[in-house]
């Protein structure tokens, strides 16, 4: 009888990232292309030279496994009732080192990414499934950050 190999070790691939989602340079490896989970989904995302996520929000929520680097996440509010265009307040930074888990809840605005433009920045982000082999959804934003949302990203 044959003995079988539960460990396999293997490349994770790259995922493409839609560019206009960040602030910078980003590149993102697709764990979930490898094990095939159906609660969530797992990237490992490295933000180059001060690249940061835009605003957005997740229907399930997301956490941050801090791997690299030096970061922050900065949470917002959004005011009024606008879909598309919004006022927004920030509410809080927190600053994120190595070893940082952080839980960000479901549909709470939110960027995160490098703080430092000299330095590489990496997570391990874990975006939850809303119900099981139900995808996650993100919604992203084009925003300055400070007190308005111009436009919903497709």
């Amino acid at each position: 009888m044959q003995k079988e190999n539960l460990f396999t070790k293997s490349g994770i691939p790259s995922k493409k990232a839609k560019v206009n989602y960040f602030t910078g340079k980003i590149s993102a490896k697709d764990i979930s292309a490898k094990i095939k989970p159906s609660t969530e989904k797992f990237y490992h995302v490295t933000f180059k030279n001060g690249a940061r996520t835009k605003l957005h929000f997740h229907d399930a929520g997301q956490t941050l496994i801090v791997t690299k680097g030096k970061g922050s996440l900065v949470m917002y509010k959004k005011i009024g009732v606008g879909v598309k265009k919004f006022k927004i307040k920030k509410l809080k930074s927190i600053n994120l080192i190595i070893g940082d888990c952080i839980h960000i809840p479901a549909n709470k605005l939110h960027t995160h990414g490098s703080v430092n433009k000299n330095e590489e920045f990496s997570h391990v982000a874990i975006n939850s499934f809303p119900k099981k082999n139900t995808e996650p959804k993100t919604i992203w934003y084009e925003s300055d950050f400070k007190t308005s949302v111009t436009k919903r990203l497709p």
